[in-house]
């Protein structure tokens, strides 16, 4: 296992250093000045502007920039945004509420997710199966904002259940509503992936051999079919994890979320290459991360995986 673990971290540092330049060429390497964007409709003053470009590197060549870039990310540096910040104080303002709402969306998909496929599965062809490849089938439809306005208007205008914005310091509270919201096209994609998972593992022989043995329902469903039946459900949730730090400008934006994804959008939009790069780049960081902890969670629900080098 350790062995394992070491080979795959030796494996993402070739993976973070070409997403990390490409992203990098993507915001520095096009034609034209990035600091250009801080003055607007005005013309700077070229003493200025060659202060700045010296100070961000961006009279260098390409390659060094990159350089410059790269090395500060294996001291902790991320770089500064062009606002004179360091991209590490805005990371660190806005990835813990990103990521507080990311894990709320993922547990509600999760759970409610796991829980309706598996009745599903297990009464195919039923009144509930149907109801609830109905009602994946509308949540997959509709898009994201129109499930956001409607979560606004019905849970916290009409009903008064939850606050329509998120209020200063984004309380857990106030990230319940928004969390329900992200998790929702998430939540009908897990229902009918484990729907046709445990379809596909109650008929497998080992699990018609358990019954025949005379185990109980309540042990063959949860460690026979459950158990194997969320492997695929498994990997889904962890590249999903990722999907929910990136994806959720729209959501932010609308319930004023102060995340990632409203942090990242302005940035953008204002030409902040440092700060979108940073982001990035972290993101990067996640999904490697998230992407070990599935592949290592793999051998806890089937014990016949075995990992070698």
């Amino acid at each position: 296992m350790a062995r394992y673990i070491l080979w795959r971290v030796l494996q993402a540092i070739p993976v973070l250093i070409g997403t990390t330049f490409l992203i990098y060429f993507m915001v520095f390497a096009m034609p034209g000045n990035p600091l250009l964007a801080l003055f607007g409709d005005r013309t700077p003053n070229p003493a200025l502007l060659e202060r700045l470009e010296e100070q961000y590197h961006l009279n260098e060549p390409f390659l060094v920039q990159y350089w410059y870039y790269l090395s500060g990310i294996f001291q902790g540096d991320f770089g500064t945004s062009f606002t004179g910040e360091p991209t590490t104080e805005i990371l660190a303002r806005t990835f813990p509420v990103t990521i507080r709402l990311a894990v709320l969306a993922l547990i509600i998909q999760g759970v409610l997710g796991i829980l309706v496929g598996l009745v599903s599965g297990l009464r195919k062809g039923k009144f509930f199966d149907s109801s609830a490849l109905a009602v994946s089938l509308l949540l997959i439809s509709l898009p994201i904002f129109v499930i956001a306005f409607l979560a606004q208007y019905v849970f916290g205008i009409e009903l008064g259940w939850a606050r329509t914005t998120v209020g200063s310091g984004a309380p857990w509270a106030d990230l319940i509503l928004p969390a329900f919201v992200l998790a929702s096209v998430s939540f009908a994609q897990i229902v009918r992936l484990t729907r046709a998972s445990v379809i596909e593992t109650k008929s497998l022989d080992f699990v018609r051999t358990a019954y025949g043995k005379g185990l109980g329902r309540n042990r063959v469903v949860p460690v026979h079919i459950l158990r194997n039946s969320l492997i695929p459900v498994t990997t889904y949730l962890g590249t999903d994890f990722g999907v929910l730090l990136v994806g959720a400008t729209v959501t932010e934006g609308i319930f004023n979320v102060p995340g990632v994804g409203r942090t990242l959008f302005q940035a953008i939009l204002r030409g902040e290459g440092p700060t979108v790069v940073s982001f990035v780049t972290v993101m990067v960081l996640i999904y490697l991360v998230v992407n070990l902890v599935i592949d290592l969670l793999y051998a806890v629900l089937d014990p016949r995986i075995r990992y070698v080098k």
